[in-house]
Parts: C-alpha cells; structure tokens; sequence
C-alpha cells in the first residue's frame, strides 16, 4: 500500500479519539455551501467521506435530511454513536451507494484530498439532482497567528502532505464555475495535552512510527507550555474553514 493509500486508511483505529477532538465546521460555511439552493426546505445532503460525523451534526442541526456516506467501518460506528436522525451507509467516494438524482447537495469536510477525482465527480454529478450544489471544507490553523504557525512547524512530522488548491481540485466541466469563501472559526481546547491529541488524530502522526510521534509529541507540549497563550487554562485555537462550492450544470 503506497503512503497515500495508508494515510487515508489511517483513522479507524483512533475513531473515538477524532471524534473527541477534531473541530466541528461552523454554521456560516455550511449555509453558504448550501446557499444556491433554496433556503425555504428541508434539504436532502449527501455527507461524503463523513468520518465519524463532525459536519453531518451540523447538517442535521441545520435540519437537513443527511445522508452520511464514510468507508471507515470504524469511523461510521462512532458517527452513528453520536450522531442521530440520519442514514448512514458504508461506501466509497468513487462508487457512492445512492441511486441516480436523489440528493440536492453533496458536501464533503475534510477529505476531498484523498478522492480518485476522475471518478468521484461523474458521481456526484450522478447523484445530484439538477441543479445540485457540491462542495468541498477543510478546517485549517489560522496561519496568520503567529504562535500557531510556529506550533505548526514544531508538530511537522517526517510525513506530510501539500494539499493542491481547492478550486483546482474540484474543477469538472460537468459543473459550473467554482466559487470559494473562507470562514473563521476556532476550537477549544482545556489544555496544551487536548490540543496534541488534537494533532494526533491527523494521518500525517498515525503512520509514523511510536517513538517519532512521541518525540514530536514531547516538542508539541513543550513548546505550548512555553507559550503565554496556551500554557495557563483553556485557550482557543484560531482556524480557517475554507469552503468551495460548484452548481451542476445544465
């Protein structure tokens, strides 16, 4: 299995832990995704690649009919553990287990990166109906905040990965222009130890080996204790979601 195969396969093991402290995507970007279509209904949203349901929770607080969509037997567990009112399917990205135009949006948080592009698009575009809205979030550190971007670079491991630009990577002529909106947002965390599991759910720790995640480990709590901002009490973590939506077209 190469190292992208692996890094997308990674998570199942620690489900309950991403779960627990990944961030979750703010109302503000989800209604922009969702705001080509009309805003007066209750929705069908397809979560695509949902792990263990950190933007389906906001689909369904929204009040959307949510269909979630993750290939993670694992990850699906936890997401049906703590998410209710919703359908939740095992199934991939590529071969998405809905029938032809039964959804009006297709939302994906955090994970468009690991898709076979050539093959996840003509599906979605199967499965929505015309007219139909897909769009891709990724909730990022805020790299304009100078601590955050030092604590990047100290929890950088030997395996990472540049992600290419979103509109770039959604772009299909089956689909309109795409349009892009970054939100701010921000986690919180109660201590220096809840933001390194944070760090610790991300593919980039779970492939490499114990004793070079806890090295980085022991650099990511020493440098947070050493900060003002994060060594005394909880503190908030600064984030960007940045969101690119397309309409089918046609």
């Amino acid at each position: 299995m190469d190292l992208h195969a692996r890094r997308a396969d990674s998570f199942g093991e620690q489900a309950q832990a991403y779960a627990e402290h990944r961030p979750d995507y703010p109302l503000a970007a989800i209604r922009w995704a969702l705001e080509p279509l009309a805003q007066d209904r209750r929705l069908d949203v397809l979560d695509l690649a949902a792990g263990t349901g950190k933007l389906t929770a906001g689909l369904v607080a929204e009040g959307h009919c949510v269909t979630a969509v993750e290939p993670n037997e694992q990850m699906l567990s936890e997401l049906v553990r703590r998410v209710h009112d919703v359908r939740a399917l095992p199934g991939h990205a590529e071969h998405i287990p809905v029938p032809d135009q039964t959804v009006d949006a297709v939302l994906v948080g955090t994970a468009f990166h690991w898709f076979d592009h050539a093959k996840t698009m003509p599906e979605i575009a199967r499965v929505l109906r015309p007219g139909g809205v897909v769009a891709a979030m990724w909730n990022e550190p805020d790299m304009s905040v100078d601590w955050l971007a030092e604590f990047e670079r100290v929890s950088a491991s030997s395996v990472q990965m540049t992600r290419q630009d979103p509109a770039g990577m959604l772009a299909h002529p089956l689909f309109g222009t795409p349009e892009r909106q970054v939100f701010q947002h921000a986690q919180h965390r109660d201590s220096p130890e809840a933001l390194v599991a944070t760090v610790n759910t991300h593919s980039r720790m779970l492939v490499v080996s114990a004793e070079e995640r806890e090295t980085v480990n022991e650099k990511m709590l020493a440098f947070l204790r050493s900060r003002p901002e994060t060594s005394n009490g909880p503190f908030d973590v600064p984030m960007r979601t940045d969101v690119t939506r397309m309409v089918l077209s046609g």
